[in-house]
């Protein structure tokens, strides 16, 4: 599906969650193919688009190739209905991205999930009324597959997360998982009752070089026991994705005419145990929780099967020491490591 028009080879596209990690990247990369962007950041409300560069640090946004000429930053909120109709008015594409990630909580506040749910509506509405939105591309997360009882050691797109399971048993970060459930299901459906088109992209943790300044939570949980931060060792055994496969993987479902549906985008999966002997061989000079590792019973992650993107022709690139390497490089320029 290749954009048109707007005076570019491939057309105009919006990103809402520019400054984001998966947000920047995809960004910096629909630039190189060239794209113009216009990106989506949230800012106190008020705040004229103009002032942005005052009021909030996005020079990894506006300092990439490109970004002078085809870049454009709007001010938009999920809270705020309507604040993303001018970024997507005239796009021939929209990555929603934008998500204000808080996975901490447990609990799924009613008022803040139908916040989320209907702000992202209005993202779909705001592209049916341009009339100019070819495609939508959401990004979900495994967290909206692997939620529930069925106790399945394989998920594929058939797989969803039970929201009331979530809520009855309070399941560890059911503020995340839930709305993000829910958003999903109802993108896809508003797409198919409105003539919409509409496809999720199902990324595990996002591991990889990141170019935003803040440092991203699935970083900052995959090197958990690098980085000596609250979570611990960080996982027990998960599914990752490189940062560079999950943005190809967004540009491929925009571009593939055959794209439909909800598309699971994981590469790897790996017990903590197994990540650390990786880490240990390549990082030596890293010195590895032994104490806490011993206390920790040897998991296997479940396998998220990718075979659906694959029989369109996606390929991954990275494995996991590409996205260690890349993360671990990436935080030691930043001096995080």
């Amino acid at each position: 599906m290749e954009g048109g028009g707007n005076g570019t080879e491939k057309g105009m596209v919006c990103v809402t969650g520019g400054a984001g990690y998966i947000g920047s990247w995809l960004i910096m990369r629909l630039l190189e193919r060239g794209y113009s962007v216009r990106a989506t950041v949230r800012l106190d409300p008020g705040i004229s688009r103009h002032l942005i560069l005052i009021f909030r640090d996005i020079s990894h946004l506006t300092n990439l190739p490109g970004a002078s000429e085809r870049l454009h930053i709007f001010n938009a909120d999920l809270a705020k209905l309507t604040s993303f109709d001018e970024a997507i008015d005239g796009c021939v594409g929209v990555f929603h991205v934008a998500y204000p990630i808080k996975i901490e909580e447990n609990e799924a506040d009613d008022a803040t999930v139908k916040t989320l749910v209907d702000g992202s509506l209005d993202i779909l509405k705001a592209c049916l009324k341009s009339k100019t939105v070819k495609r939508v591309v959401y990004t979900s997360t495994a967290a909206a597959v692997m939620a529930n009882k069925t106790g399945l050691k394989e998920m594929d797109e058939n797989s969803w997360s039970d929201v009331e399971f979530c809520r009855n048993f309070k399941i560890q970060a059911s503020s995340y998982i839930i709305p993000k459930t829910l958003i999903e299901q109802e993108a896809l459906k508003f797409g198919e009752e409105n003539g919409l088109d509409v496809v999720s992209i199902i990324p595990p943790m996002v591991v990889g070089p990141f170019t935003c300044p803040h440092l991203p939570g699935s970083i900052s949980l995959s090197l958990a026991m690098l980085l000596g931060n609250r979570y611990g060792l960080g996982f027990k055994a998960t599914q990752m994705v490189h940062i560079d496969d999950i943005v190809a993987g967004h540009i491929f479902l925009f571009e593939c005419p055959n794209a439909k549906g909800r598309y699971i985008c994981s590469s790897h999966e790996t017990s903590v145990h197994d990540f650390v002997k990786l880490l240990s061989a390549h990082y030596p000079e890293f010195e590895m929780p032994a104490k806490l590792l011993s206390e920790t019973k040897e998991e296997k992650a479940v396998h998220l099967y990718p075979k659906k993107l694959l029989s369109l022709g996606f390929e991954f690139k990275y494995d996991l020491k590409d996205m260690v390497d890349g993360a671990i490089q990436s935080c030691k320029e930043k001096g995080l490591l």
